[in-house]
């Protein structure tokens, strides 16, 4: 029977975590690192980035930051040479760049509209296909999509992140049956209600939402960005080498109530 330390020991392998500066990014960084990972963060903000590098280093991670824009194809790319560059491989991408415009459909100007699917979707997309050439000539690799709890439901002020966060889940799919042949698993993580910046700003919008998401959480609490973390560690690590295609909802069993 395999050491089961060994199923999720991630020593020796790289990872780039997108938004990896903050909330659940530098959770999952956090964690990656702490399994054994060398974790790239990247991000446009170099200054958080720089705060968030001294986070891990004072949590016993080797971490370093390369600058993304995942609205660009040729950022991406370029992301991605720097990591093989400096280490010669990768072997785990982290999806969690996002973002979120909270206006009611018919106030949502198309270029909002645009600007949320190109980040969390399309950035998604050409994140992964940045990665793929990499991977496969490595020999596989390990990618994780941050889906959403808008994946599932929707509400009110929500339409382009929830049609972005919906596609997502497609695009893990899609991406974990093109490539399983070349050793890649792809999986996607729904957070649920987290606290971070961008659940804050939606509690100061909606009167009675933190107290809502309280009543409605099996849980009985809002998550906290390392409650993602775990999750993220077991597809990165050997113990999901069969685990491919899949969504996994965190979430406090707010989604199981129907």
């Amino acid at each position: 029977m395999a050491d089961p330390r060994g199923l999720f020991d991630l020593t020796g392998k790289i990872a780039l975590v997108t938004g990896g500066n903050g909330g659940i990014g530098l959770a999952i960084a956090q964690a990656l690192g702490q399994a054994g990972a060398t974790v790239v963060i990247a991000a446009r903000q170099e200054e958080k980035a720089r705060t968030a590098l001294a986070t891990l280093a004072a949590a016993g991670v080797a971490a370093n930051f390369e600058p993304i824009d995942v609205r660009s194809t040729e950022s991406c790319n370029a992301c991605v040479a720097a990591v093989a560059a400096r280490h010669g491989r990768l072997d785990i991408l982290v999806n969690n760049a996002g973002m979120s415009i909270r206006k009611l459909p018919q106030d949502l100007a198309e270029s909002e509209w645009e600007e949320v699917i190109d980040i969390n979707l399309t950035g998604t997309l050409r994140c992964a296909r940045a990665a793929f050439p990499l991977m496969r000539d490595q020999g596989g690799g390990k990618i994780i999509n941050l889906g959403s709890m808008f994946s599932v439901f929707a509400a009110p002020k929500v339409a382009a992140y929830a049609s972005a966060k919906g596609g997502v889940t497609q695009l893990t799919k899609a991406l974990a049956t093109a490539w399983a042949e070349q050793g890649i698993q792809v999986n996607a993580i729904l957070p649920g209600w987290v606290d971070t910046e961008l659940t804050v700003g939606a509690r100061a919008a909606t009167a009675g939402l933190h107290q809502a998401v309280i009543d409605r959480t099996p849980a009985g609490r809002w998550g906290m960005p390392q409650d993602v973390a775990g999750t993220a560690v077991f597809l990165s690590a050997p113990a999901s080498d069969f685990v491919t295609g899949t969504l996994i909802r965190v979430d406090g069993g707010f989604s199981a109530q129907g």
